[in-house]
């Protein structure tokens, strides 16, 4: 590997070379933070060359080696593409478990019956009756969700080493079940970017092994990285031009139709991105509730391992046909070119929630939402669910969302952070 690192980053990786060979006994877990430009990806390479390590066959009967991982599945396609193989944490180290429909119509008829001959019971009965019908519903209200059970197959249980990326998402219940795994953990993260909707980071949450400060992308020359820190440290990035294609202007002086020429729309509140995604596809020409043909801007919503669709990837659809109220089908091609076999079914509702939202929708529609593909206008992302990934040209739609002003920094930031080669900030 062709690589000189500066003096800081040298003394980043005898850090973690010693923090491996000599400490990951008493100390399981080495963090190594770093804003955009500060090449955490780089000296990490470097430093697994360094200790002989390879990435870890996928097989299950692989031993030793190291694993990639990141929280959300764009993240680990994005470092898969860049050719290190990676995997989320959740299909890492848990398993899903489903009620079935058995258990489910099972529940369903106690709570059915309960009810029933409430009215008959003698007042004692009826008041530990009723307290038992109050649990069957709060159980029936969550009965649809999946639950994710440790994995003790995992395997973690053979590797050498767990890198993990973009880890300031990552919850204290995710980071303990990773951490009974026993194993030495490397864990990357930016302390500017955003944490978990609820709650703290759990490895953000304390000082850092190794910090890097000194931006080595193309020697701290890109504009995008000069306001990306401008907004890390809250100050007022300036209106008007900051490089040829980096720019801050006001919102009224940008239509939805510039906006779809101008690169992926990232905003803060979910209201937000259900408006502009409404304004931005009919400014495309779209004008239905629901997909209904090639050109339409589709984003995943959840995971769908068995048809290679990650939450945060783009399909374009084809020969979509309605089907019921809930549904519709079409053939899918992912963002990267990848045609997925067959027709494949679609959950309607999340397109329903930008005609009129139902903040219910999904617990009232979840039996008929089981197996269909959960996706929705990608006009407009959230910079939560941009997180992980990267574009060419970003438009950062400043809605003003902040609970505190660290909030709104590490919000700007994290959006900003997107862009790879042009920006237009609106606000």
């Amino acid at each position: 590997m062709t690589f000189t690192p500066s003096p800081q980053q040298a003394d980043a990786i005898r850090a973690i070379v010693e923090w491996y060979r000599h400490d990951r006994g008493r100390q399981q877990v080495a963090r190594v933070w770093g804003y955009a430009g500060t090449g955490k990806s780089t000296i990490t390479r470097y430093v697994i060359e360094e200790l002989g390590l390879a990435p870890m066959s996928r097989d299950s009967s692989a031993i030793g080696g190291v694993l990639f991982a990141a929280f959300t599945g764009k993240a680990a396609l994005v470092m898969t593409r860049k050719g290190t193989p990676a995997s989320t944490i959740h299909s890492l180290i848990y398993r899903v478990s489903e009620a079935t429909p058995q258990e489910i119509a099972r529940v369903e008829k106690e709570l059915f019956d309960l009810q029933r001959s409430l009215s008959r019971m003698p007042s004692a009965e009826r008041a530990f009756s009723e307290i038992q019908i109050r649990r069957l519903q709060l159980r029936l209200a969550d009965i649809h969700k999946p639950q994710f059970l440790l994995n003790d197959q995992s395997l973690v249980r053979d590797a050498d080493l767990i890198v993990l990326d973009e880890v300031s998402m990552v919850g204290p219940e995710m980071a303990a079940d990773l951490l009974a795994f026993g194993k030495p953990i490397l864990v990357l993260g930016d302390p500017g970017q955003l944490p978990p909707i609820k709650g703290a980071g759990a490895f953000t949450n304390v000082e850092p092994d190794v910090m890097l400060t000194e931006i080595h992308r193309q020697a701290g020359e890109s504009a995008i990285l000069r306001l990306a820190t401008m907004a890390r440290h809250g100050e007022p990035i300036p209106y008007g031009s900051h490089d040829d294609l980096v720019w801050k202007m006001r919102r009224g002086e940008v239509a939805p139709e510039q906006m779809l020429r101008g690169g992926q729309v990232i905003c803060g509140r979910n209201d937000t991105r259900r408006h502009l995604n409404t304004a931005m596809k009919r400014a495309a020409g779209f004008v239905g509730a629901h997909p209904a043909g090639a050109g339409e801007k589709i984003i995943c919503l959840k995971n769908r391992h068995d048809l290679g669709l990650v939450n945060g990837m783009f399909v374009s659809l084809a020969d979509i046909q309605d089907e019921e109220r809930l549904a519709f089908s079409a053939t899918v091609t992912t963002e990267d070119g990848v045609a997925i076999p067959g027709r494949q079914r679609f959950y309607k509702g999340h397109c329903d929630d930008h005609v009129a939202f139902d903040s219910e929708r999904s617990r009232c529609d979840w039996k008929e939402m089981r197996g269909l593909v959960e996706t929705v206008w990608g006009y407009a992302i959230t910079a939560h669910k941009a997180q992980g990934s990267s574009y060419p040209t970003v438009i950062v739609y400043d809605d003003g969302l902040s609970r505190t002003a660290e909030d709104r920094n590490r919000w700007l930031y994290t959006a900003i952070t997107r862009a790879e080669r042009g920006l237009v900030i609106l606000d």
